[in-house]
């Protein structure tokens, strides 16, 4: 179960914009990550990290901002995120979504997001 420090730095990390290193920091070895229920889950660190900063390169900014409470209970964390990119296309775009966590002691374990998909479409310029 994590602590509300460690859940707390974790997200002060993300909304720092440091979004490949608080992956490096705060999660398990063998994490996995889930978009919605329509992709495969990604596994491993080292996989979420490369795929994180993929998203990155692609974005000339981004600011990402948390809405909180954030809703602990046990193993479970639920975080609700807004970010906002502009990407290097010179298109925007404003994604909301609730992350649902499983956490082992101070480290995510298992990660699944919930968000609505046409977000990805909307072009905000």
């Amino acid at each position: 179960m994590p602590s509300r420090e460690t859940v707390e730095a974790f997200v002060a990390m993300v909304e720092s914009n440091q979004h490949d290193l608080a992956i490096e920091h705060f999660y398990t070895e063998d994490a996995s990550m889930q978009e919605n229920l329509t992709e495969p889950p990604r596994r491993g660190r080292d996989t979420l990290v490369a795929h994180e900063r993929a998203v990155l390169a692609r974005a000339k900014t981004v600011r990402t901002e948390c809405i909180r409470p954030v809703l602990i209970d046990g193993d479970t964390v639920v975080v609700h995120w807004v970010f906002h990119f502009e990407f290097k296309d010179g298109s925007k775009r404003r994604i909301e979504e609730l992350a649902h966590q499983t956490w082992q002691g101070e480290k995510v374990w298992r990660e699944r997001f919930y968000y609505d998909p046409a977000q990805m479409k909307t072009n905000l310029a």
